[in-house]
This record gives C-alpha cells, structure tokens and sequence, in this order.
C-alpha cells in the first residue's frame, strides 16, 4: 500500500494480511440490502414458518438488482419496527439487530439481511474491462481477472496495481504476476470498490503514439507528392532540384 511517504508497497504484513483474509463489508449509504423476516408459529402442534418481508417495499436499481435502499441517515424503513439503523454494520450483525427489533412485536422472529451491490471494478489490458460483482465479501485478484476474460497480450504482468480506498488518498499495491515468491509476501485478496488497473507494456505505448503521430506524416507526405527532386552536378557540386510535376 501507499504509505506515508508516497512510496508504493510490494509487501503485506502477516497481521494486515490476516485481517483481509476475515473481511467484512459494512453497510453504507447507498447500498442496496435485501431483506426478509419470517416467523415460526405452531398451530395444532405443527410449526409455522409465516414471511412477514418479502419482495415488498422493494426499490428498483438502474442496472436492475433490488433491494432496500440506504438513505443518507443510514436507517432502512421496514414494517412494523419502523426505521432502523443499519450503516456501519455488517450482513452479520445488521440480521441479528432486526431479529431483535422484530422479537418486540413476534414470538420467534427470523431476519436475513444481504447486501445486493458489493463490486469491484478491473481496467486496463484486459478482455472485459468493466465491473466484477463480489458475491463472497470478498474476492482474489485471479477471480477478478477470470471474469474479466484474462490479461491481453499487450499487458504489463509485472505491475498489476490494486487501488484502494478514496480518490484523495488513494492506498496502492503492486502485484508481480510473474514473480511467485514476491506474490506469496503480498495479499491476493480484493474488497469491495477496488479498482484493479492492468497497465499496458512499454511497447505498446510506443505503437500507440506512432499512431497518433501516422497522420501528420500522411499529411506530409501528400503535401510534398506534387514535388519530385533530383541531383544535378553543376560546378562540380551536387546541387537538389525540385520540380513540379
């Protein structure tokens, strides 16, 4: 990661590596939970599992995916209990707060929180650049790379950058994918709003730009076509001529 002094680290500590690997993500604003409640009644000596939330209440999302919404207070608004804080909690605790909301107003309450938008983003020089979803909380960087079609053969394998955390400060990691021993001193493991950028290799960048370069040449060329040169010997000196065809 970035450190202090702006350098960027190639290595994990054990404990810092040990820390990702438990990861949770914590509800935000703006994340988009699904959320059920059921409770378990008996009823002739037979137990009940009656839902109480379901597919209800629901908003839609842009790219399709529901969920409650999770306004800028942080607090969902459910039935029954009203609205309930649930930013700056995990999937975890989020169900077990609403399964003793609800146990105020049901008998055996059972709630399920998930959190529907967690994603990661991969750039660069790769097949499908674009936006990965993480199901698991958390994903490794080859996970990554597979749903996003592998590396192109223009890629820098060497220099994988994770970035992580705000625009402002940004936390960056280098990742060797051709070097085993320094891939086993760093962490792997990506969370939610990475960004991972696969840079292109040096020559690339030089085809890239005698591109752009190709049609002031073309230009050139075209200008100078009407013209034809030739050498002619006078006073016993080469001499250009030029003349128009």
């Amino acid at each position: 990661m970035l450190d202090d002094n702006g350098s960027v680290n190639r290595t994990v500590a054990d404990t810092e590596y040990n820390q990702e690997t438990s990861f949770e993500w914590k509800i935000a604003k703006g994340d988009r939970l699904e959320i059920s409640v059921s409770n378990q009644s008996s009823s002739n000596g037979n137990d009940q599992l009656n839902v109480l939330l379901q597919n209800t209440s629901r908003y839609q999302t842009r790219d399709g995916t529901d969920g409650f919404l999770v306004p800028t207070d942080g607090a969902v608004r459910l039935p029954l209990v009203g609205a309930v804080k649930v930013s700056g909690l995990t999937e975890t605790e989020a169900t077990e707060k609403l399964t003793n909301e609800y146990k105020n107003y049901l008998k055996n309450p059972y709630a399920v929180v998930k959190i529907l938008n967690q994603k990661l983003f991969v750039l660069g020089e790769v097949n499908k650049p674009g936006v990965v979803q993480v199901t698991n909380g958390t994903m490794s960087l080859f996970e990554a790379l597979a749903y996003s079609g592998d590396l192109t053969n223009d890629a820098e394998r060497t220099n994988v950058k994770i970035i992580r955390g705000g625009l402002r400060k940004p936390l960056v990691r280098e990742i060797n994918l051709a070097n085993i021993p320094q891939m086993q001193l760093t962490s792997l493991i990506l969370q939610p709003n990475d960004i991972v950028y696969v840079q292109p290799r040096d020559m690339k960048a030089y085809n890239v730009a005698f591109k752009e370069q190709m049609p002031f040449f073309e230009m050139l060329s075209s200008m100078l076509a009407p013209f034809v040169s030739y050498t002619s010997i006078k006073n016993g000196k080469a001499v250009d001529v030029f003349l128009f065809k």
